[in-house]
């Protein structure tokens, strides 16, 4: 039969009692990892908002918060001013001022007046904007940044995924409609990918829809988004843009896919796309409207011919 054990405490043991400080000294060591591992940072996290669960960096300096495509963060919103508020980085301390905002800035749920001193955990409201004051180090911020990507990205080629894409541009048509802004939208489909699929396999398939995106992402400016919607099809907003500006961001991408054959292990495969473009007009008052006569222009392109850009 085991014996049981004593349940009587022993007194700890003096000499293990003066080691125990200084075990954890003894056991680690400080590796090359730790000298190259970057600085926590200050950051504004999202908790509420059309941002929801975006992580923003706030460098050292000035950063200013609006809806401007200009603002360092940018905060689509109807309540949010075109330059709303701005922060202060100095020496490790954190301010925050109004800009003279149409609807105010607040500190946890308190409208500021002037410039206030910001703290870890304080919130930071802006329309309907929720933004907390946080101190990240690398692996937070990358904990943040994944849980973001899992929820509105598409694993495959790395753009919004149809739900993140299509919220987003509800929002910007209703910022476009509001304050009479041009903005435009362009959707792109793939020429004869099921021939890919068909004739290679799915992988080359899915190679292909990889390649596309990383050129659409080059393509790209920073206010403008794009997303995947369909298996081969994609949707690009692009706010502050007339025909005129969305003519030739359609042009760049056409021949960026048209010019540079896809590497497959088999050879090179030409792969080409048919584009529809739209700008909102006075007759759009749903995004719908708009993202319709997109789809329609871009179906025309691949009944004439494919290849090809057709405005909507």
């Amino acid at each position: 039969m085991t014996p049981k054990s004593s349940s009587k405490k022993q007194a700890p043991d003096p000499e293990m009692t003066q080691r125990l400080p200084e075990m954890p000294t003894e056991v680690r060591t400080k590796s090359e990892s730790d000298e190259e591992q970057a600085p926590a940072e200050w950051a504004l996290v999202a908790y509420a908002g059309a941002a929801l669960g975006r992580v923003f960096p706030i460098p050292a300096g000035l950063v200013i918060l609006g809806r401007a495509p200009d603002a360092g963060i940018a905060l689509l919103d109807g309540e949010v001013s075109r330059y709303h508020a701005r922060i202060r980085v100095e020496e490790g301390h954190v301010q925050v001022e109004d800009l003279g905002s149409t609807n105010g800035t607040r500190v946890n749920g308190d409208l500021i007046l002037g410039p206030a001193d910001l703290r870890v955990g304080d919130r930071l409201s802006l329309g309907g904007h929720v933004l907390k004051l946080v101190f990240l180090d690398p692996l937070e911020r990358t904990f943040h940044e994944t849980l973001l990507d899992l929820s509105t990205k598409d694993p495959l080629t790395g753009l919004a995924n149809r739900g993140s894409v299509l919220a987003e541009f509800q929002n910007r048509f209703g910022l476009s409609l509001r304050y009479g802004r041009p903005l435009s939208v362009v959707v792109c489909d793939l020429d004869h990918f099921k021939q890919v699929n068909d004739t290679h396999g799915h992988g080359a398939g899915d190679f292909v829809l990889r390649v596309f995106g990383e050129r659409l992402m080059g393509a790209l400016r920073e206010a403008d988004l794009a997303g995947r919607i369909g298996g081969e099809e994609f949707l690009m907003v692009l706010p502050e843009t007339d025909l005129s500006g969305a003519r030739p961001f359609a042009e760049r991408l056409r021949k960026a896919i048209n010019s540079m054959p896809f590497p497959l292990p088999s050879g090179d495969l030409k792969i080409t796309c048919s584009l529809g473009i739209a700008e909102r007009s006075p007759g759009d008052l749903e995004a719908g409207q708009l993202l319709a006569r997109a789809d329609a222009a871009m179906y025309q392109a691949k009944t004439s011919g494919r290849d090809r850009i057709c405005l909507g």
